[in-house]
């Protein structure tokens, strides 16, 4: 399946628009990462637990998406976007969506 954040994908035609395709995962963070977290924020540097917990995150939204478009019959999802939201402290929502169409 091709996903790309573009409205078109060279050499291909949108021949039917299907819906909005949609993944999502709401992370917390953990009290071992907090503590390591805290620490290196007196230190200063990148906090590289957070920054992978977002990465997977953002990875499983968009297996999620995928997932939503393929039920949908969809051969590529375009135009897609990714929104992170806090949920209350600690609890953030990572939100992929985009448009799910056929290809010719």
């Amino acid at each position: 399946m091709i996903i790309t954040n573009t409205e078109t994908i060279p050499g291909k035609e949108v021949v039917e628009i299907l819906g909005i395709a949609r993944g999502s995962t709401v992370r917390a963070r953990n009290v071992g990462r907090d503590i390591f977290a805290s620490l290196k924020n007196l230190i200063g540097g990148e906090i590289s637990e957070y920054t992978k917990l977002q990465a997977q995150s953002r990875e499983q939204a968009l297996q999620r998406m995928q997932q939503d478009a393929e039920r949908m019959g969809a051969d590529a999802v375009v135009n897609v976007r990714i929104a992170t939201s806090m949920i209350m402290q600690g609890v953030a929502e990572i939100l992929v969506y985009g448009t799910a169409v056929k290809l010719r």
